[in-house]
């Protein structure tokens, strides 16, 4: 791929061709058109070749392309050296033309160039006239992008250069490596276009860069520049064995073997190898056959040298396999080198050569005795259990021979089995016996013996049997077969012989010398073959009769010529006389004469034998068979003893000749010659044996001959004989190399007998001698290592020689524990390399250098083989010492959600010199609230990427560790690890002993964990308390449950999912809960209410409110249940309108963070709504809520109760005076609501308990203002400590009747004690303190929310500060309290209510008194704030709509008819409608009262007049328009939360003595009682006066003053004879000013002075304490605030409530005290009785 980008020169009007455009001329060029708006033109017009003082003319040419006729106008050239004809218009038709003649006359020599342009009415378009100078221009591309490109390989790219200009050019290229341009020089005519070729040759990896200068021109030579690009890239190739799935081979490594298996001899196998190439380059590689000596020949071949594997892509390579020798295991390598023999993978390939395995069924075939002139035949068996074909041939002349079979020679396929014929025709009555050879191919020779005898008439010799053939060998051995029947069986009876168990013959021992007597065994095929000392000289054992010579060749014997007779010589070796008859063959041209014959012992006898030939021309040739057999054999009657009878001897005499004469050439021989290069390999000074097979495909007869002298050093056997047309000759070689040297050997073999027919057969041979070649030199180096651990080293080995050999690896028994190799023992098979694990393990501190031998010997025994051939390996090792140690001995994971993985990683460090294998173990150790066997029980709560490994040395490693908590809990891992040994011992024991610390993981479990901190309302529920919204959207069960851990089926769906297939999802939740909205009539505002989520934990939460219709999968429709229940119904109406939503829906808080949800519920239909929202938390709970609310009509009386079961606080059994507790209902309606209490059970519990008032209703009837909350009071009294419940129904008078069971518990007062029970009620509601939320336009705030007062005694006072913060920056607020007091409780506020500017805080001081009985006090303190801004402009139009409402009111029309002048009466345009109702607004003080604060709005316009209608307005006369009364604004209701429990003092004091110091008895500040509204709206008096008047002693009888007295009497004597109680009082006066009478404002100062010595602060400037109780702890906040810093609406307050303080002073005061210690206010108390004393009578004392 080329990638070219063109840069020609400007001015060059074939600039926009591409170079791989075909050739255009100039002219072509020229004619380049373009068309504007349907005008085609030539885009230039170019004038070469011109003359000064000539004129040029060229036409331009315009057509009309375009459907429609074109007028068009032109302007002629600027310049005055282009003109044309006067310009005038021009109209085209459609396809016409017109020709403007251009004419060019030059002035000069220089390049000219103008413009002339066509105006049309879409625009304008111009052609360019240009007259250009002879010059020089090439035009080549800017850059050359060439192909990626293997390093060390090349790639090409072809660019075109053309002489764009109009001058013959000569260029010339220069460039820098690793670049180069072909051809660099060249001569380019006008016009004319060269390829230049541009070669890339990197040699390393990387993107390369070079820039080729062209230099080109005349005398001034000019240069452009080709920028050349290439990327060079690394090869990586990889090899794979076809058919297996194997990753391949990597470069450089050892690889299993490509197995060719068991190959047959003599045939090609071929197997393939993928060669893939996995980078983005063509990668060429060279592949090479391992070199080895000459001799080898393993027959493994590749005819692929070198190639390139395309990128991404493969090749098939393809290696044949040929092996030669039968049973050789031939390895070789292939090695493929890539990138110039950088990169190299070595193939290995291993095979083996089988060849035929053919046997013989039996080894011998007995005929018996028959009578002279008959014949027998018999079976014999042949197989071939082998899948190679087989040939075979016995090696006997059927013709000559009284043995004979039907298929002598042949080829016997693959496990095939044939059965062949023998037929036995005696010539003679004699023995017959001939053990005959059975040639193989490729195998070694079998033998048969064949032997039966012959009877006549006169003759009967013995039977010869089998087992006289084996007496007989084992004679032979013993020496014994020399000797004839006769003279053995003397012997016999002499006892010079004795028979053997086997029934052999055996000398006595006597004689033998007590040596054992000899056993024949079978001697080695090839030898026998060779060594028989029939056919050859040499003999395995002694020859008992010879003949000579073995094989003659007659030559040329023409008829009728008579040719010499051949001499043959037998001699008899034996000691007795013997019998030779030649076998006869009537048809044979070679006779033997005599026949038969007799030789005496140890004596020679001469045969002749005679060639009579019958044809001219031809070949002949035989083999004479005679038997020699002792003459005493002739009859059986001499033969004593079967031992003693011996087998006759074969004879053969191999014979040839031929008729053909002397010039006349002999018949040309077809043959097939298969033979082997070269003789297997053996150890030197051993005969090695090959066979060669001639096969005579034609239809003549073939002799052959080999000439032994001509290579004495090999045997061939036969030497001399002939191959039957069609059949075989299988020749065995033989030779015996004494030393390695290589050397050749050349056989003639001379066919039918001319020697122009002779081959020259060359074999070589080689002697082997043991060769190991060890890597490295013998050396082995070993890292080193830490003592007791172990390392295992690759050492490899190689065979050096062409024969298997065995290795033995020996180690010194001292070095066996520290050093051991594997495999010790083995078999090399020849040149392969084998690959040998040694492993060193020191057991000590120091250096080692060991030695270790390898013993090598040849594989198959060979008593000549040398001994003690071994080896020496080096082997260098080190044992040290070292330690793991982790680089952060501390990792802390922080906070993991549970059932959530984190990772990370311990790095182990190994500062030593030595690789260090460890085995790290954990330890695990938890905190938290759990049960220890559960959590044991638990998965692992910790994962090690792997427990053991190594650490090389001066380096580190990683160990992954995956933590996955499955519970709450803080884990602590201990990490330690142990150094692994290579022993098992030491393995068990690194787990006890040697086991360090290594590091610490900590980690913490956690949930995701949110709360609801705040909640508040708008809209119609925003007159709620926030301890009602607690309590509807049970918020303290919420919080409850999401501290806890989530259960298993909550975390079923981890995430938010759809998972549901119904309408009404499955309920995994163990929680359900109910979020009541309340109550409200139909369409009005939605019900409101916002919660504040915080994530108190430590991960983020990501939570979701679920609706049905977000739990639903998306499914078919055909899948949908098109019947729906009424519930479904209903919930599908409540979504599809909205009825109620949450706002966000979900969301994600980082810990700390608060988020605010609005959930809202519209009352468009009436009736009540319920929907159930799942809230889900990702990997946390799951909480199914029930929205409820209820929508009522406008006039119905309606009574929203949040529950149907109300529980009293526990009151303790025996109790005097029981505490009244509250029962709140709520009107959620727009009508008041009148009920009453049924009381009919509370009778009955009642009469079931003695007459006992356990339950006491105190407000059985009652009404209810709209939308407000009222109050019935109980009275809990148990008579036993157990739970009480009552079913009460209250009725609604116009409504519906609810029953509601009251639930009680009375405890026993001796086992729970009462201040349990107060804390619970304390604790029973965990609504904040302080407040979170702020509603959208929401300008101020209250720093609390809640103020609990704790237990307060009867007749004193409890107070706390609380301050509204302005939290506006530029508008100021007016705020009024409203005071719900009751009769048993009053509640101050002061001030209660004043103005707050921009960013201030006002103190505002929360006072509450009990005054009655006992008393559960939770008051909902409302405070209504508004803008002070639109409270001045309601009451700015509320005067002007009064003012307008007066004039009105005495404005009158006079309608007379009489009145001739119409008087236009001065009237506002807007008559004024006055409100239906009227907002009474109290008297403020005389600083506010400009403001008029309004109080809250109560009366609301009725349900069927919507806010602002006007029963009755004035309307104008003229448009009849109403004003309407102003409305005031809606204020903001903030509201706070007042708890308290009032005890009688005598209960106090048995509950909470500890806590009576902080009361003191207080008495009222003023005469004027105070009052309360109740439930009803009624009002009557304070009983407090009452009370005090009884207490005080003005109106004491004469006996309580003595009692008093008497008492005070008694208290003060000893006070004043305490002298402790003098000193304190004297250093009264000498002590600091205490800390809280800094609070005092300055005029309360100046007039506690003019008071002599007042101890008491004013009323506005006192010391609170805001005692708030969270988490046990007690936290005080004090505030000073004087009259100064109040605002001016509290001026007047102030200067009542000093007043006030005068008025008091003139009474011993009570002590008050609101923050002093408990030492002030002992001091305080005893001045205070001190003085009372005085004032009641002391001086009687």
């Amino acid at each position: 791929m080329l990638a070219q980008v063109p840069d020609e020169p400007e001015n060059s009007d074939s600039s926009r061709k591409s170079v791989y455009d075909s050739k255009v001329s100039a002219r072509e060029a020229k004619k380049k058109k373009v068309v504007f708006w349907g005008i085609e033109v030539p885009e230039t017009l170019s004038w070469h070749g011109w003359e000064l003082g000539k004129e040029m003319i060229k036409h331009l040419t315009l057509k009309n392309v375009h459907g429609k006729v074109q007028k068009l106008r032109y302007r002629a050239p600027s310049t005055p050296f282009f003109f044309t004809v006067f310009p005038q218009p021009i109209t085209l038709n459609p396809g016409m033309s017109v020709t403007l003649p251009i004419v060019f006359r030059p002035s000069k020599e220089m390049d000219y160039e103008d413009n002339i342009f066509f105006m049309k009415a879409e625009g304008e378009f111009s052609v360019t006239l240009h007259a250009m100078l002879p010059r020089f221009c090439l035009s080549i591309p800017a850059a050359v992008q060439l192909p990626v490109c293997a390093v060390h390989s090349a790639t090409e790219a072809t660019f075109a250069v053309r002489n764009v200009g109009d001058l013959v050019s000569i260029f010339a290229w220069e460039t820098s490596s690793p670049f180069s341009v072909d051809p660099m020089f060249g001569t380019l005519n006008p016009g004319a276009e060269c390829m230049v070729k541009v070669v890339f040759k990197p040699k390393v990896a990387g993107v390369h860069y070079a820039a080729a200068t062209c230099w080109f021109g005349g005398e001034v030579k000019q240069m452009r520049t080709i920028k050349l690009k290439a990327l060079a890239k690394y090869p990586y190739l990889c090899v794979s064995m076809t058919g297996k799935k194997s990753e391949g081979v990597q470069p450089g490594k050892f690889q299993d073997a490509l197995c060719f298996g068991s190959v047959p001899v003599g045939k090609t196998v071929e197997k393939c190898v993928e060669i893939v190439n996995i980078s983005l380059v063509d990668a060429p590689f060279r592949i090479e056959q391992a070199e080895g000596p000459l001799l080898r020949d393993y027959g493994f071949s590749c005819d692929v040298s070198h190639d390139v594997v395309p990128a991404k892509g493969k090749l098939v390579l393809r290696i044949r396999f040929q092996p030669h020798v039968v049973g050789e295991h031939s390895t070789d390598y292939f090695t493929i080198t890539s990138a110039a023999y950088h990169l190299k993978t070595v193939l290995k390939v291993v095979g083996s050569c089988k060849g035929p395995s053919v046997s013989l069924h039996q080894h011998s075939v007995n005929f018996g005795w028959i009578n002279l002139g008959e014949s027998l035949m018999r079976t014999l068996k042949i197989s071939n259990t082998s899948d190679v074909p087989a040939y075979y041939q016995f090696d006997i002349d059927c013709k000559g021979s009284v043995f004979s079979l039907d298929r002598s020679c042949g080829v016997l396929e693959g496990a095939t089995t044939l059965t062949l014929k023998v037929i036995f025709r005696p010539a003679h009555p004699i023995n017959y016996h001939r053990r005959v050879v059975c040639l193989v191919h490729h195998q070694e020779p079998l033998y048969v013996d064949f032997f039966g005898t012959c009877h006549s008439d006169t003759a009967k010799p013995t039977t010869l049997q089998k087992r006289h053939l084996s007496w007989y060998r084992t004679n032979m051995v013993r020496g014994l077969t020399f000797y004839p029947p006769d003279i053995l069986s003397e012997m016999l009876k002499n006892g010079k012989l004795q028979m053997d168990e086997k029934g052999a013959l055996m000398l006595p021992p006597e004689i033998s010398e007590d040596q054992p007597p000899k056993e024949y065994l079978e001697p080695n095929p090839m030898a026998e073959y060779f060594y028989n000392a029939v056919s050859s000289d040499l003999a395995l054992f002694p020859a008992h009769v010879s003949v000579s010579p073995r094989e003659y060749d007659f030559g040329c014997c023409m008829p009728p010529h008579k040719a010499d007779s051949l001499s043959l010589c037998v001699t008899n070796h034996t000691k007795g006389s013997i019998i030779v008859a030649w076998t006869p063959s009537h048809s044979s041209a070679f006779q033997v004469h005599p026949d038969i014959g007799d030789i005496p012992p140890l004596k020679s006898s001469t045969f002749y034998v005679f060639c009579r030939p019958t044809q001219v021309n031809s070949l002949y040739a035989t083999e004479l068979e005679g038997f020699a057999v002792y003459k005493v054999m002739r009859h059986y009657t001499n033969i004593e003893n079967d031992a003693t009878i011996c087998p006759s001897w074969c004879l053969t005499v191999r014979l040839r000749a031929h008729t053909y004469e002397a010039k006349r050439e002999h018949i040309i021989p077809q043959y097939v010659l298969d033979v082997p290069k070269i003789f297997p390999p053996v150890a030197c000074d051993t005969d090695t044996y090959c066979s060669m097979l001639l096969s005579n495909p034609s239809t003549s007869l073939i002799t052959f001959s080999v000439n032994q002298t001509a290579c004495p050093s090999v045997l061939v056997k036969p030497s001399l004989g002939h191959v039957i047309p069609g059949g075989h000759q299988i020749f065995f070689l033989s030779t015996h190399p004494v030393n390695t040297v290589l050397k050749q050997h050349v056989l003639p073999l001379e066919l039918n007998s001319y020697p122009a027919y002779t081959k020259e057969i060359v074999l070589q041979s080689c002697g082997q001698s043991l060769l190991l070649l060890l890597e490295g030199d013998g050396i082995l180096y070993f890292k080193p290592l830490h003592v007791g651990t172990s390392s295992t080293r690759m050492y490899t080995i190689k065979n050096c020689t062409s024969l298997p050999m065995v290795f033995t690896w020996k180690i010194r028994r001292s070095d066996s524990k520290i050093l051991s190799v594997s495999p010790t023992a083995g078999i090399l098979q020849p040149y392969e390399t084998m690959a040998q694990a040694w492993t060193f393990t020191p057991d000590k501190k120091t250096k080692y250098v060991l030695q270790a031998m390898v013993f090598v010997r040849w594989k198959s025994p060979d008593p000549v083989s040398p001994k003690d051939v071994h080896y020496v390996l080096r082997i260098i090792g080190e044992g040290a010492l070292g330690t793991i140690r982790a680089q952060k001995e501390h990792l802390d994971l922080g906070n993991i959600l549970v059932g959530d993985q984190k990772s990370c990683s311990i790095v182990l460090l190994n500062d030593g010199i030595c690789t260090l294998n460890y085995i790290l173990s954990v330890e695990r150790l938890f905190t938290g609230p759990c049960d220890h066997e559960e959590v044991l029980s638990d998965l692992p709560a910790i994962e090690l990427e792997h427990s053991r490994g190594t650490v090389p040395a001066r380096s580190k490693v990683f160990v992954r560790v995956k933590v996955r908590p499955a519970r709450r809990l803080c884990y602590t891992w201990l990490i330690k690890y142990a150094i692994c040994t290579a022993r098992a011992a030491d393995l068990a024991s690194a787990k006890e002993k040697q086991q360090q610390f290594l590091c610490c993981i900590v980690a913490t479990g956690v949930y995701p964990t949110l709360c609801i901190t705040d909640a508040c309302t708008i809209g119609t529920a925003s007159r709620n308390s926030k301890m009602h919204i607690w309590k509807l959207f049970s918020l303290d069960t919420l919080n409850e449950f999401l501290e806890r851990d989530p259960t298993p089926g909550e975390l079923t769906y981890k995430v938010p999912t759809r998972h549901s297939t119904c309408l009404i999802p499955p309920v995994y939740t163990p929680l359900l809960l109910d979020f009541d909205f309340g109550s409200a009539p139909v369409d009005s505002e939605p019900t409101i209410v916002v919660l504040m989520l915080e994530n108190k934990g430590v991960v983020p939460v990501e939570w979701a409110f679920l609706f049905p219709s977000d739990q639903k999968m998306d499914m078919e429709r055909w899948a949908e249940d098109a019947d729906f229940t009424p519930q479904e119904l209903h919930q599908m109406s409540i979504q599809d309108n909205q009825l109620f939503s949450v706002s966000p829906k979900s969301g994600t808080l980082l810990p700390g963070q608060e988020k605010s949800v609005q959930l809202s519920h519209r009352h468009d239909f009436i009736g009540t709504d319920r929907l159930p929202v799942l809230l889900k938390i990702s990997y946390g709970h799951e909480i199914l809520l029930t929205f409820s609310g209820v929508t009522v009509e406008h006039d119905q009386r309606y009574v929203h109760f949040a529950s149907t079961k109300h529980v009293f606080a526990p009151v303790a059994v025996g109790c005097s005076q029981p505490p009244t507790q509250i029962y709140k209902l709520y009107n959620g309606g727009s009508m008041p609501v009148t009920f009453e209490v049924q009381l009919d059970n509370i009778v009955k519990i009642k009469e079931k308990n003695f007459q006992h008032p356990v339950f006491v209703c105190l407000t059985p009837r009652g009404e209810i203002p709209p939308g407000e909350a009222g109050h019935i009071e109980w009275i809990f009294s148990p008579l036993e400590a157990k739970t009480y419940t009552v079913d009460v129904l209250i009725d609604i008078l116009e409504g519906d009747s609810t029953q509601i069971t009251f639930q009680g518990v009375g405890y026993n007062p001796n086992i729970v004690r009462e201040a349990a029970t107060s804390r619970h009620f304390f604790s029973s509601a965990v609504i904040p303190g302080s407040a979170k939320l702020t509603v959208p336009g929401q300008a101020a705030t209250l720093s609390h929310h809640r103020i609990c007062l704790g237990n307060i005694p009867d007749c004193t006072k409890a107070g706390r500060l609380v301050f509204l913060n302005n939290i506006s920056k530029s508008k100021a607020v007016v705020f009024t309290w409203q005071l719900n007091s009751c009769k048993e409780m009053v509640l101050e506020v002061a001030p209660e209510s004043g103005v707050a500017q921009p960013g201030e805080s006002v103190p505002c001081f929360i006072t509450l008194q009990p005054t009655g009985n006992p008393y559960f006090c939770r008051i909902n303190l409302v405070c209504e704030v508004y803008i002070q801004e639109s409270l001045v402009q309601y009451e700015r139009d509320l005067h002007e709509w009064e003012k307008e409402k007066e004039r009105q009111a005495v404005e009158f029309t006079i309608t007379e008819k009489d009145l001739g002048i119409k008087k236009k009466l001065k009237s506002p345009s807007v008559r004024l409608s006055d409100s239906a109702e009227t907002a009474n607004l109290p008297e403020s003080s005389a600083v506010i009262r400009k403001y008029k604060t309004l109080p809250p709005i109560k009366s609301r316009p009725t349900p069927s007049q919507p806010p602002g209608h006007n029963d009755k307005g004035l309307l104008d006369k003229d448009t009849s328009q109403k004003w309407v009364k102003p409305e005031p604004p809606t204020p903001l209701f903030l509201h706070l939360d007042v708890s308290a429990r009032s005890y009688a003092i005598e209960d106090f004091l048995s509950n909470f003595a500890l806590d009576f110091h902080r009361y003191f008895l207080s008495r009222p500040f003023s005469t004027q009682p105070s009052e309360c509204k109740l439930v009803d709206g009624s009002r009557h008096r304070n009983r407090t006066d009452v009370e005090l008047k009884q207490l005080s002693l003005a109106s004491a009888s004469k006996q309580e003053l003595e009692v008093v007295t008497d008492i005070l009497t008694g208290v003060i004597r000893s006070l004043l004879e305490d002298g402790h109680f003098q000193t304190s009082v004297r250093k009264i006066q000498d002590e600091p000013i205490p800390y809280f009478s800094q609070f005092q404002s300055a005029k309360s100062a100046e007039l506690q002075d003019s008071r002599q010595g007042s101890t008491f602060p004013s009323r506005v400037s006192f010391l609170t304490d805001l005692d708030l109780e969270k988490d046990g702890e007690r936290k005080k906040i004090s505030q000073e605030t004087s009259p100064s810093d109040l605002p001016e609406s509290c001026k007047t307050f102030h200067h009542k409530e000093l007043m006030e303080k005068e008025i008091i002073s003139s009474i011993p005061p009570p002590c008050i005290c609101y923050g002093c210690s408990l030492v002030h206010c002992y001091k305080l108390q005893a001045l205070f009785t001190i003085s009372s004393y005085t004032q009641l009578g002391g001086r009687n004392q």
